[in-house]
């Protein structure tokens, strides 16, 4: 073999012997950070779970009837003229409250009060005729009784004032629908309310045909809302309604604040076959004027009171394969899953029937690392009614809770990592 076969073999097993080497050396690492990760992972099984819990209590919760509804005055009235005239003065606002009996606009009244002067004329020529009429008859009655006038004439006499004793009754008659006609040129507010955007202007020549009237009144206080609830709740709404008087309440345009407080008046005597729902009629104080007619609104029913219930936070109860559960904190500390039945749940609260006793405690966060005897470490005790979501805590960073506490996260900071990882990863 010459010389430079030689070399190239020796460079070729140096090039082997060394890559071997490199080989060896990157397995290490790999394997011992596979081992420390399986530790680490059955290390983090034994730990407890940092999460919240909340205190299972008696409370009376009212049960109500969600509904949407519409507001309606109780009496609208448009105001329209009895008579055909030239309108001549107006003496409301628009916007004006107003009594019953105000003088809202007046027509010219010279014609009608010329035909009720014509009217009383008649009647006091008439009453003239009928005092001419009951002289005679006076004469010869007397006549009649001596036998100087015949019967007859009498008679004829008698009858005589008697038609005109029933055209004295009939001129009265005339005048007093003249009377009335001339107090219809004063047009009055025939309820109590609020006037509202006036459609005739002085000047115009109004008649008792118009559709469109002068103005409209509405009626705001008292006032009444019309809501509908499913016909499924007809039976629970008549029962309640016939032991005691029905509380309604209605919410302002975020659906959070109770802008009124009214009392059921009636249900409707039939289904809407079309929805399947009931109409029912509230009636509201309205003293603030929060409701205006034709408002659209979220209106709730109450229909009872359930009387020292079991109550929960809505966050606590999970949803599985089985239904309805809760993870409930043991003395040591473990969390068992216990299924629950509930009667009645909003967003904040929900009413335990069975499963979880007053004053036991039960998990609210951190449900994605729980298991049935897994152990807990309890940063917080919130209150009973007002838990907050898993998904109100912030990953990462401590998050302040309704009640004043700080729970810390699990997870580690972004842009970092755990202690125990660094130090592990230093080895090659």
């Amino acid at each position: 073999m010459d010389k430079n076969k030689r070399r190239y073999v020796i460079y070729a097993a140096i090039a082997v012997a060394l890559a071997g080497a490199v080989v060896a050396v990157m397995m290490r690492p790999a394997a011992r950070q596979q081992t420390g990760g399986f530790g680490r992972f059955r290390a983090a099984q034994d730990q407890p779970v940092p999460t919240l819990a909340a205190t299972a209590r008696t409370a009376d919760v009212p049960v109500y009837l969600d509904g949407v509804g519409t507001v309606r005055a109780l009496n609208t009235v448009t105001v329209r003229s009895q008579v055909d005239g030239k309108l001549i003065r107006i003496n409301f606002k628009e916007g004006q409250d107003v009594e019953q009996g105000f003088v809202l606009a007046e027509i010219d009244d010279t014609l009608y009060q010329a035909q009720l002067d014509q009217a009383v004329a008649k009647k006091a020529q008439d009453e003239a005729q009928l005092a001419n009429a009951r002289r005679d008859l006076e004469r010869y009655t007397r006549l009649a009784a001596t036998n100087a006038l015949a019967p007859q004439q009498a008679d004829t006499q008698k009858s005589l004032v008697a038609q005109f004793e029933a055209l004295v009754q009939a001129d009265q008659a005339a005048i007093e629908n003249a009377e009335a006609i001339l107090t219809y040129t004063k047009i009055v507010a025939p309820i109590s309310g609020r006037t509202g955007i006036r459609q005739v202007d002085v000047g115009n020549i109004i008649r008792s045909a118009d559709a469109t009237g002068i103005v409209t009144i509405t009626q705001l206080k008292p006032i009444s809302v019309i809501f509908t609830l499913p016909q499924q709740k007809l039976m629970q709404v008549n029962a309640a309604l016939a032991q005691r008087s029905l509380q309604v309440e209605v919410f302002g345009p975020e659906n959070k604040v109770v802008v009124e407080r009214g009392v059921l008046q009636v249900v409707d005597n039939q289904v809407d076959q079309t929805t399947g729902t009931i109409r029912l009629k509230a009636e509201f104080a309205n003293k603030d004027l929060q409701l205006w007619p034709g408002q659209f609104l979220n209106v709730r029913l109450l229909v009872e009171t359930l009387e020292q219930a079991v109550v929960v936070p809505t966050a606590a109860v999970q949803r599985g394969p089985n239904g309805l559960f809760v993870y409930a904190v043991r003395d040591d500390s473990t969390v068992a899953m216990r299924p629950v039945t509930i009667s009645q749940q909003n967003e904040t609260q929900t009413v335990i029937t069975s499963g979880v006793h007053a004053g036991e405690r039960v998990v609210t966060t951190s449900f994605n690392q729980l298991s049935d005897g897994r152990k807990v470490a309890i940063s917080e005790t919130e209150p009973g009614a007002g838990a907050t979501p898993t998904s109100a805590i912030p990953s990462g960073e401590r998050s302040r809770r309704p009640g004043g506490g700080v729970v810390q996260s699990d997870q580690p900071r972004a842009g970092g990592q755990r202690r125990s990882e660094r130090e592990s990863s230093r080895t090659p």
